[in-house]
């Protein structure tokens, strides 16, 4: 799907590409180096096709706002990435070594500062009116980012995670910038809000439709991954179970504590005890599918797909061909292996 989405996209996504490249760009020779291999190797980059396509179905073409917006979507993406290695201790992501594995935690922290510095400078070239309105849209998503990390890390150390703060912990960490990178495209596409009211109301209405499916689509984006963590998925690049080990309490595991209330204490223990007893992990990814929590996660999931469907009807724009694309990208998102 994605090879295919990318060439439906044609030259933008070539140009979109090829202002990452740029941007990347340096004259220290181990941080070129270093951010070809990190920009060759950084997944589907799903989060600027969605700006593209979202700036195509609403106007009927991409702006080079557009575009950038789109290439600093994926260096915000990245650098976020890089960070979250540090945090986490990760030594694997998408099946390779990491940066703070190959070269240390300050390297990883300091390529990341450089990748998001460089994403803000990609927003202000842009030439339009609307830049203001994404920066800020960029600066509220990295207050989430920030938030979301650290709610996670008093939920995992206390091992008290209930639905609504996981709810909350995904939005931030990883639906703020699907909904980011979709607002940003429409905004390329509509341009700066008037005076007149039936514009105004438009403007709007498709922002509106375009927030919800983003963010829709990020929560069941992240409900994916977490149900992969228990499952495994093709090229998944860590063990099953991963998130267990960090203490992370997430859909799958909620599901079936909900389905047996009795057992909660005894596996929320688990949980807190797991760095001690890593033989817990076994226990509780048999827990979960003892009780369905990857078949009831699976369905929570398909509900926030169904969602985000939805949120498209009254979308305005001339594109119907893109909607028909976001579409796809939806059933994507409930399906991927990776």
């Amino acid at each position: 799907m994605v090879s295919e989405l990318r060439h439906f996209l044609g030259e933008d996504w070539v140009r979109t590409e090829a202002l990452m490249t740029q941007y990347l760009s340096s004259d220290v020779r181990l941080l070129n180096q270093v951010n070809t291999s990190l920009l060759d190797s950084s997944g589907k980059k799903l989060r600027p096709m969605l700006c593209l396509l979202v700036a195509k179905a609403v106007r009927g073409q991409v702006s080079e706002d557009a575009r950038h917006f789109a290439a600093a979507m994926e260096l915000l993406h990245n650098a976020t990435l890089l960070h979250d290695d540090v945090v986490d201790g990760s030594e694997v992501r998408r099946g390779r070594p990491t940066l703070q594995a190959l070269m240390g935690g300050t390297a990883s922290v300091l390529t990341g500062d450089y990748w998001l510095v460089k994403a803000l400078e990609c927003i202000l070239d842009a030439a339009g009116e609307e830049r203001d309105e994404v920066l800020r849209m960029f600066s509220w998503t990295l207050s989430s980012l920030a938030s979301g990390e650290i709610l996670q890390l008093q939920m995992a150390l206390s091992g008290e995670t209930r639905e609504e703060e996981y709810l909350r912990i995904i939005r931030c960490k990883t639906a703020c910038l699907f909904e980011t990178a979709a607002v940003s495209g429409a905004l390329s596409a509509l341009g700066p809000d008037t005076e007149d009211v039936d514009r105004h109301c438009q403007r709007m209405q498709a922002i509106s439709s375009v927030r919800a499916f983003a963010l829709n689509l990020g929560l069941a984006f992240q409900i994916r991954d977490d149900i992969l963590d228990y499952t495994g998925g093709a090229e998944l690049g860590k063990p099953v179970g991963q998130d267990l080990m960090e203490q992370k309490i997430t859909l799958p595991l909620l599901e079936a504590l909900a389905a047996a209330p009795e057992e909660e204490a005894e596996i929320r223990r688990k949980v807190r005890e797991i760095g001690e007893h890593p033989e817990y992990r076994e226990d509780i990814v048999a827990f979960v599918a003892a009780h369905d929590g990857i078949a009831r996660a699976s369905a929570r999931l398909n509900g926030f797909i169904e969602r985000a469907k939805e949120s498209l009807t009254v979308m305005p724009g001339p594109d119907r061909t893109s909607v028909d694309w976001l579409l796809t990208l939806a059933d994507y998102t409930a399906l991927r292996q990776v």
